[in-house]
């Protein structure tokens, strides 16, 4: 009895250790080991591939040739022959317009038909609406519909044509709505009393307190409109107004070599496994960089938008 009293003991000093609460106990040091062994293996599975692209698109013409594991000799020559011959440069800048442009309408629209949507009892015929946008998650009219669509209202071969039919996410619309549900209506009573307008209650009241929420809502939109590949197949021929995701099908997976891309002029390019990388690091970098100013957001912003209080 005395030792299973000591041995629970020490369980009770290694919880109040580690801060946990009182319905749970610390994991023996076997079970952590065996755990940080499981993470650190998968967090290494997961990073090889991006150090191994990043520092393939760095390595040196000889080792590129070569076919090393890991280099260890590196040069800029890939990145240079990219941005002299143009089409990458293009297509990012391509993608960034599309991204900048779309997420910015959308979270825009979105926002505006959330609030509306939100204000079942003031708004006649919220609920009919909002069924009709629910249905568009679960029934689509096809991909021949859709081009036929796109290119009735003429908008093949326009950036456009990747913007507007996917203007408003029903699902991105529904976590903002909730979000707005769960706003205190003391809040925008009062403000009402004080002879505030819709207008001003939603732009100087609502979305100052929604930052977590468009911040996530607008990361997802960005990453969508950034990894636009499939439209941009289907409705956009003209090869200028390409975005990156298909320059990046166009010169890694099919094997096309990048126009101009040399470093000088009469001297071969850089090995294509080289240039492929680099093309793989600037089409990814951008999200990358974005990602840790809003991953703060998540927790707050989706909960509290998925859940309705």
């Amino acid at each position: 009895m005395a030792t299973a009293l000591s041995g629970f003991d020490r369980r009770d000093a290694l919880r109040r250790k580690a801060g946990l609460p009182p319905w749970m106990n610390a994991a023996p040091a076997w079970v952590r080991a065996i755990k940080a062994i499981v993470i650190i293996l998968i967090t290494v599975t997961m990073l090889y591939p991006l150090v191994y692209v990043i520092a393939m698109s760095f390595a040196s013409p000889a080792q590129a040739r070569a076919g090393v594991f890991f280099p260890t000799e590196y040069s800029l020559d890939a990145y240079r022959a990219i941005f002299n011959g143009g089409t990458v440069t293009q297509g990012l800048q391509n993608s960034l317009w599309v991204t900048v442009v779309g997420t910015t309408l959308s979270l825009v629209f979105t926002s505006m038909l959330a609030w509306g949507l939100s204000r079942t009892k003031e708004v006649p015929g919220s609920k009919a609406i909002l069924i009709m946008v629910l249905a568009t998650m679960f029934f689509s009219a096809g991909i021949i519909p859709n081009f036929l669509l796109i290119k009735t209202v003429g908008l093949l071969d326009s950036l456009w044509a990747l913007i507007i039919p996917g203007l408003i996410s029903a699902f991105n619309m529904i976590v903002i709505r909730n979000f707005f549900m769960n706003l205190p209506s003391e809040l925008i009573e009062a403000a009402r009393i004080d002879g505030a307008g819709e207008w001003r209650i939603f732009l100087q009241i609502v979305l100052p307190l929604s930052k977590p929420v468009l911040a996530v809502m607008g990361l997802f939109y960005a990453v969508g409109y950034w990894n636009t590949y499939f439209n941009a197949l289907l409705y956009i021929n003209d090869a200028e107004k390409w975005p990156i995701q298909v320059v990046l099908q166009q010169y890694v997976l099919a094997g096309v070599n990048i126009p101009g891309a040399v470093v000088t002029e009469g001297a071969p390019p850089p090995p294509g496994v080289t240039l492929q990388m680099a093309v793989i690091v600037l089409a990814t970098l951008p999200i990358l960089i974005v990602y840790p100013f809003v991953q703060r957001h998540f927790t707050k912003g989706v909960l509290t938008g998925a859940i309705k209080g």
